[in-house]
């Protein structure tokens, strides 16, 4: 009994400072509003496409029949319409069909904030993802000019992947690079993100390439609707999938033209177009002026 009544106190203790813990959680994420992202117009973002992809493609400026360089679409052009919304009840949907690769990109430039969407995929695939997995993704702290990457379709930035069986991967557009809690890879494999492990640098350089494997797979079945959450706070990061970390990335930054390392800590936000169709509702974002305690752990 002398020893129930010894840890009697410590228990009440630990319960007392757990629940101070996430009072501070809560206090922390509801210090601003969610700001919404979505209306009927989409009159919060810009939208760019540029080419429908072919097989083969090599990461050159396509050609037409006669070998001259196509024009890509651009920039807010009418006479395309891959992203849409529609309303199912009080809810606004948007619709990518995916039929041109290029991406929705908001208006603001955002720095230390949470990110919410929820996605879930269509039926048809286009050109060159008709027999590859559907694709798309967030690019976050987007900077710069359109079409600098390999697939002349995206700003410089930074990936949080959307696609079947890879929700949550890394990949670095352009110049970009973090590092990230992984193992190292070894023959063909690639870098594989893992909580218990020491940050390897991913990105323009780096002897790991600029793509890293998510933890573990957490996507519903396809016709479900899945949540993503992305936590950007002063160069650190969190991918998450429905409420699951599966990314932990630091030092956000990309590289000069001299070689030089310089912070990338905020921009755009860019939602791809990828030759997959896909739907999206209830994007959100607010802004954040720490991480939390449980947060400031993983890192």
């Amino acid at each position: 009994m002398k020893h129930c009544t010894l840890y009697l106190p410590l228990f009440f203790l630990v319960i007392s400072c757990s629940e101070v813990k996430n009072e501070e959680q809560k206090n922390l994420e509801e210090t601003y509003e969610w700001e919404e992202l979505i209306d009927e117009d989409l009159t919060q973002w810009d939208t760019y496409l540029s080419y429908q992809h072919q097989p083969g493609y090599d990461g050159s400026v396509p050609l037409d029949e006669n070998g001259e360089e196509i024009a890509p679409i651009g920039l807010n052009n009418k006479d395309y319409t891959v992203f849409s919304t529609l309303q199912e009840g009080e809810e606004t949907i948007i619709k990518n069909t995916g039929e041109y690769y290029g991406c929705l990109i908001t208006k603001k430039e955002y720095k230390n904030y949470h990110f919410q969407l929820k996605y879930k995929w269509g039926d048809k695939k286009w050109a060159y993802r008709k027999d590859l997995l559907k694709d798309s993704g967030i690019l976050y702290h987007s900077v710069g000019p359109m079409a600098v990457e390999y697939w002349r379709s995206w700003m410089l930035s930074q990936e949080f992947q959307i696609m079947e069986g890879h929700t949550g991967d890394f990949w670095s557009q352009a110049n970009s690079a973090m590092d990230i809690r992984a193992y190292k890879p070894e023959s063909v494999l690639d870098p594989l993100a893992h909580e218990s492990q020491e940050y390897l640098p991913i990105g323009m350089g780096s002897q790991y390439n600029n793509y890293c494997l998510r933890s573990g797979n957490y996507e519903k079945p396809h016709d479900e609707w899945n949540t993503l959450d992305l936590i950007c706070y002063e160069g650190k990061s969190l991918h998450i999938v429905n409420g699951e970390v599966v990314m932990i990335l630091k030092d956000s930054r990309y590289i000069g033209e001299n070689g030089e390392e310089i912070p990338l800590i905020q921009g755009k936000i860019q939602l791809q177009s990828e030759a997959a169709e896909l739907f999206f509702k209830d994007i959100k974002i607010r802004q954040i002026d720490s991480l939390t305690q449980q947060q400031k752990a993983l890192f």
